[in-house]
């Protein structure tokens, strides 16, 4: 269990854990949404801090930089890939285009764009709650948007098998999602005492979009990649906030 807890630390955070040399992603599903609540619990603390020393669209912002800090901006390269890849006329180029570490016009616009979105809700949500809900929202959400890596990871083919994904989506099993899914599934519980309406809209918009970005990657990809499962974690934590918001604005 220890093993698991730090290979997904590792994997999804910067945060300097002991290495054991190898990683076992399959093995350290269950801990995704863990190390996501983790992460969005930082960030909820940080939006809070500031908010009581800054005005709200500053603390925002410095809330989702201490997220873009803490995971080293890996699920938003993988959003920047995917929205470059749409630029390929067929699959193979697509790849082509993904593995490239140059980012084109597409992918900026997509990280702009979405971490505006996530500036935006943020300060709604400063604007609508106190200090620990924000921080239930944002941890909640925040182990939701892990779990749903890897729900598109055990639907889908590996696109790329010698990639990043690759590991994870030939170990992985149907019963570690399900481990992962109902730790994730418990976290929306901290958001029945903020609103139980919120929290239902959270589940829908988590429900529907990895299955909209699983669509997708069929029939442009074939099947996933790392960054198809990095934009899919950006996509549902941005759709689950504005889910959110939505309801309690």
């Amino acid at each position: 269990m220890i093993d698991g807890l730090r290979d997904a630390t590792s994997f999804l955070t910067r945060v300097p854990v002991r290495s054991r040399g190898r990683f076992d992603l399959a093995g350290a599903a269950w801990a995704f949404p863990v190390v996501g609540a983790a992460v969005g619990a930082v960030g909820g603390g940080v939006a809070w801090a500031t908010h009581l020393l800054l005005p709200t669209l500053v603390a925002a912002t410095v809330a989702v930089l201490a997220e873009v800090v803490l995971t080293g901006a890996l699920h938003l390269d993988g959003l920047a890939d995917c929205a470059d890849g749409c630029g390929g006329h067929d699959r193979e180029s697509r790849l082509r285009i993904m593995k490239d570490h140059a980012v084109g016009v597409y992918g900026a616009a997509a990280v702009v764009l979405a971490l505006l979105l996530q500036v935006g809700v943020v300060h709604a949500l400063l604007g609508l709650l106190d200090g620990w809900e924000i921080l239930a929202v944002l941890a909640s959400v925040g182990a939701l948007s892990r779990a749903a890596m890897l729900v598109v990871a055990v639907r889908l083919p590996s696109a790329r098998p010698e990639g990043t994904a690759g590991p994870l989506v030939r170990g992985l099993l149907p019963a570690q999602v399900m481990v992962a899914s109902g730790l994730a599934g418990l976290s929306t519980l901290a958001l029945w005492p903020v609103d139980v309406w919120a929290g239902v809209a959270a589940l829908v918009a988590v429900g529907v979009t990895p299955l909209a970005v699983g669509a997708w990657a069929t029939r442009m990809l074939g099947g996933v990649t790392g960054d198809v499962l990095g934009a899919t974690a950006v996509l549902t934590q941005l759709g689950a906030l504005l889910a959110v918001v939505a309801v309690l604005g």
